[in-house]
């Protein structure tokens, strides 16, 4: 892509001139279209990695570059993204959108957290192989740059109206994710796509240009409360007071599994729960705090896993969005203390299933 004219006021969005996402700010329900001037616009909410996709058409080739939310390049772990765009771009463009992985057997596919987060690995000869068992798929939802021209002054229905015209000029493993300006509908997508492992539900002002780095979306998310049973916490990162408590569930066969974490305490909080927490510690018979350590994983890098560990009887109520296989997808908000629940009673089973939903049907409409 060229620069823009001298003078615009905004440049030409290119792997030269990246823009910062814009972001969404969090809502309790769906709003209705005339929350805002302009109305609203209502997408699916996918439970992926950011990206920004800069596909730029000269007449040496094609470049192909992808930047994350945090502008951390993602280019080289995505190599099957790049062929597909390298392979279908007939012109230069600039797609907002998510990356995702999917997994289940046909009629029953659905996002796969876990399988994308592998995907970023050091090794060169491991993304290769990832790359065909585990291929991504790219759900464009914004377009801010078409040619030489930017689109990100111009009102989201006209970015919008672009994007599906370029969309139909390309084929999987990109594609163009859905819409409505029904709100009923958008609520129903909320219940039902949960079954494909998506997110929730973004909604969009109509007439608003693209605001990188500004909170101008809207973004409802599921909220559920579990009571779970505390298995011990780490101290926080400043040495003192609570970072961060573990959580537990019984399973089917009596048995204690890690589901999680809760944190975001204030600094006063995060002293007080050292003494609420003081009679449960674990000791030896000299008074010792048993040592304790998490289970490591690639994402543990250098950090310090260990944890004060506190004998399974406290129950505390808590706020989460969804689950990820058997652990909460991300970190929980502790809502209040359950000093009348028994720990035993703290099970898989109290958790909400969701109706299982086709990631096919999400994404062939």
């Amino acid at each position: 892509m060229t620069p823009s004219a001298p003078g615009s006021p905004i440049a030409l969005p290119s792997a030269q001139h990246p823009v910062a996402p814009m972001l969404a700010k969090a809502v309790a329900t769906v709003p209705g279209p005339d929350t805002v001037a302009g109305g609203l616009s209502y997408e699916p909410k996918w439970d992926g990695f950011r990206g920004l996709v800069y596909v730029d058409v000269t007449a040496d080739g094609v470049e192909v570059e992808i930047g994350s939310r945090g502008s951390k390049p993602l280019t080289r772990y995505f190599p099957e993204l790049v062929a597909a765009f390298s392979a279908q771009a007939t012109g230069s463009f600039v797609l907002d959108g998510e990356i995702v992985v999917r997994s289940g057997r046909a009629g029953a596919e659905r996002l796969d957290w876990e399988a994308l987060s592998q995907r970023i690995h050091p090794a060169a000869s491991r993304i290769a192989t990832l790359s065909t068992e585990t291929p991504a798929q790219f759900v464009a939802f914004d377009l801010l740059a078409m040619g030489d021209r930017s689109l990100v002054d111009e009102p989201f229905d006209t970015r919008r109206s672009e994007l599906e015209t370029l969309g139909a000029t390309l084929a999987d493993p990109v594609f163009v994710g859905r819409r409505t300006l029904d709100v009923i509908v958008a609520e129903r997508w909320l219940t039902d796509f949960e079954g494909a492992g998506l997110d929730g539900v973004v909604a969009k002002p109509r007439d608003a240009s693209y605001a990188p780095g500004k909170r101008s979306m809207l973004k409802i998310k599921h909220h559920r409360e579990a009571d779970v049973v505390v298995l011990g916490y780490r101290v926080h990162k400043s040495g003192s007071g609570v970072g961060s408590l573990l959580l537990g569930l019984y399973d089917d066969a009596g048995d204690l599994q890690n589901v999680g974490g809760a944190s975001a305490f204030s600094d006063v909080r995060r002293l007080e729960l050292v003494d609420e927490l003081e009679p449960w510690v674990e000791r030896d018979d000299d008074g010792r705090v048993l040592p304790a350590e998490r289970e490591r994983t690639r994402f543990s890098s250098g950090r310090d896993v260990s944890y004060v560990p506190l004998r399974p009887e406290r129950v505390v109520q808590v706020r989460y969005d969804q689950m990820e296989g058997t652990r909460f997808r991300h970190t929980v908000q502790v809502e209040r203390w359950r000093d009348d629940r028994d720990a035993r009673s703290c099970t898989y089973e109290q958790l909400e299933t969701p109706a299982a939903y086709d990631l096919d049907d999400v994404l062939g409409a």
